[in-house]
């Protein structure tokens, strides 16, 4: 391998797997230097997405399970830095990177792929000032401004009355947070929609996992379903991760307006799931972004002897063919849609939990781990290495 040429080696290794080129980090120093570029790990990067490679579906319950998507067969624990004990979720993913969340003030960065994880700082809540409230539900996001490449989290905690119980229905302006990777630190976003604060429901936010964002475009999404004050339909509202500012989406003009709406991300693209009282659910995929017009129905589901309710629906992937698509139902089962056929295919896949939530994710190489805190590190080993010795010279 010593008499090939790097740029032939380059791209060799840009076709293979991540855990392939984790070994291959020790068989020479330029190799390691190689895998370690930024520029090599962006190029793998993006020809992983590009032809679908590297793929992975995580099944999130009470445990986080790992499953190949070119075999889905069977769900793998993950072993991950938060696991000790239940209750971590993955809130979000992108590019290989995972977003934890153990309590509303532990948060972190993982990636499965090279295990480097990055524990985020603390940034308390701040309850509005001159109002007796607590904090009630947070919702969280996570994602890449594509623009600087920068990885952010967001965070917006609601607040409601803590000493009023008639009281639990008025809910009070969101306090909203935005840590960004590069420079390590929370920053409070200040220009808020008077809406937010009829974004949370109970029901609604608490089942499937509604509260974490939706990632397509640069931008994160979540829904707001009809509120007497706001009228009789849902909006999809949007954060932008570019200029941190929230932004609504249009709709697709769905026939029958009467429907419970959801979103999912298909290969970067926002979807809209119709699900109309459990009968029939379809998916809208919006083709060019923030465009009304480009809104395209992909899929059209009916309940079958096999399904007996579509309670909730969740497009993943499509197939290396792009003639089929990979779907999560009601939260405990996968099956093929069949674009052309229009039919489905159960998916069965050994060892994982009852009841789940899927999501998908990339393996990469992208660096996340903190270079002050590897200097430290790296300053202890060496600090321990000479107590070590000093401590052998004192027993000669």
């Amino acid at each position: 391998m010593s008499k090939v040429p790097m740029d032939v080696v380059t791209d060799i290794f840009h076709r293979l797997p991540v855990k392939t080129l984790l070994r291959f980090r020790s068989l020479s120093k330029p190799y390691c230097s190689l895998i370690d570029d930024p520029d090599f790990t962006n190029a793998h990067l993006d020809r992983s997405i590009k032809t679908r490679s590297n793929l992975n579906i995580i099944l999130k319950g009470l445990h986080l399970y790992s499953v190949e998507f070119d075999a889905l067969d069977n769900a793998v624990p993950i072993d991950y830095p938060l696991s000790s004990g239940a209750g971590t979720e993955a809130f979000g993913s992108c590019n290989g990177i995972l977003a934890f969340r153990l309590t509303d003030k532990n948060l972190a960065l993982y990636n499965p792929s090279t295990r480097q994880f990055r524990r985020l700082p603390v940034s308390e809540i701040d309850p509005p000032p001159g109002d007796s409230c607590k904090s009630g539900y947070i919702f969280y996001g996570f994602g890449q401004d594509v623009k600087t490449n920068d990885y952010k989290v967001v965070r917006m905690v609601q607040f409601n009355k803590s000493d009023d119980e008639d009281d639990e229905g008025i809910f009070y302006d969101y306090e909203v947070k935005v840590y960004s990777l590069k420079n390590d630190s929370w920053r409070k976003i200040t220009k808020l929609p008077p809406y937010l604060r009829f974004m949370f429901q109970f029901f609604y936010h608490l089942l499937h996992r509604r509260g974490y964002g939706v990632l397509a475009g640069g931008v994160l999404h979540w829904v707001m379903p009809p509120r007497i004050e706001l009228g009789p339909r849902n909006r999809i509202v949007g954060f932008d991760l570019g200029n941190e500012e929230f932004i609504e989406l249009p709709q697709p003009e769905c026939a029958d307006k009467n429907y419970l709406l959801d979103v999912a991300a298909l290969e970067g693209r926002l979807c809209a799931v119709c699900n109309y009282d459990q009968e029939k659910i379809d998916v809208w995929t919006m083709k060019e972004y923030g465009v009304k017009q480009s809104w395209t129905k992909l899929i059209s589901i009916q309940r079958t002897r096999t399904i007996t309710t579509l309670t909730f629906l969740k497009p993943l992937a499509y197939s290396k063919q792009l003639d089929k698509v990979l779907v999560e139902i009601n939260s405990q089962k996968f099956a093929w849609y069949d674009l052309q056929k229009k039919k489905m295919r159960s998916v069965k896949i050994g060892g994982s939990p009852g009841t789940f939530g899927a999501e998908v994710y990339i393996g990469s190489l992208i660096q996340i781990e903190d270079p002050k805190r590897l200097e430290i590190e790296k300053q202890n080993e060496q600090d321990e290495l000479k107590n070590r010795n000093r401590k052998k010279r004192y027993k000669w």
